[in-house]
């Protein structure tokens, strides 16, 4: 985790492992689509031997374990796109949202640029029209402009984030430079104004309380390396040093003790 190449080297990976898991299996799905670590798959040989293939799955890789979510109701959850049968029997696709999610979003009195404010609404309406089909927009379109009512934005905001998105005119003197500035009202328009024909203004928001706060998490101790030292009975003490975090090191002390393994 953290380097740059462990995606595409466990995309290689998982593709080499699912086309061997596929010529090996007694019965195929008729589609199978990855995206990273989650497949939608159509089964259309019955439960039963969806349950045989998913043993198959898990019995050809010991750190390779796969859950599996059937359908409900016509129903089936892809990462952010609920796919659901339609009365012809084709699949169609819209927005899914937790059962958990209660929709709140920036309200439009906090004190952000209100650039910031319209990008929350017209990134949920590019959401829409994205993952939704043509049967179920209209149904997704209306739900977004009831929910941003009920977060504080009026119809003039709603209107303008429902549009779509114009192509801003590239002007004649491009700035050379980039300033990222608290956010204030008035004197964050004043200033960006004057330096915009030199400087590209960025509005970010102010820290929070939480980032003056110190961290409330346990301190490491001894997961760490470094040198340690552990007294004996006898008055005599032994020191060593570790790559590894230290009470790793120290529990394996005392497990060769425990099994009689001073020479370890």
């Amino acid at each position: 985790m953290g380097s740059p190449l462990s995606p595409v080297i466990a995309n290689f990976f998982m593709e080499d492992f699912e086309e061997g898991v596929l010529n090996q299996a007694t019965h195929k799905p008729t589609c199978w689509y990855r995206y990273v670590d989650d497949i939608f798959a159509i089964w259309p040989h019955g439960k039963a031997s969806l349950t045989t293939f998913l043993v198959h799955l898990n019995s050809l890789h010991k750190n390779i374990q796969f859950t599996m979510e059937i359908e409900e109701n016509g129903r089936l959850p892809f990462l952010n796109i609920d796919v659901y049968k339609k009365t012809t029997g084709s699949l169609g696709h819209k927005v899914y949202r937790k059962p958990t999610h209660t929709n709140p979003y920036l309200h439009p009195l906090s004190h952000h640029h209100p650039a910031h404010k319209l990008s929350v609404l017209s990134s949920l309406v590019h959401r829409a029209h994205a993952l939704c089909d043509h049967e179920s927009l209209s149904q997704e379109l209306e739900f977004l402009t009831t929910n941003f009512k009920q977060n504080g934005y009026n119809d003039g905001q709603i209107e303008r984030a429902m549009k779509p998105s114009r192509q801003i005119p590239v002007p004649e003197h491009k700035p050379t430079a980039t300033a990222f500035i608290p956010y204030t009202n008035n004197t964050y328009g004043r200033l960006s104004r004057m330096l915009a024909k030199y400087i590209k203004c960025v509005a970010i928001p102010h820290r929070k309380i939480t980032s003056y706060l110190p961290p409330v998490k346990d301190g490491i101790g001894l997961k760490t390396p470094g040198v340690y030292m552990i007294p004996c009975e006898c008055g005599t003490v032994y020191v060593g040093q570790s790559g590894r975090s230290i009470d790793i090191h120290i529990k394996e002390h005392e497990r060769h003790i425990r099994l009689v393994h001073p020479n370890k």
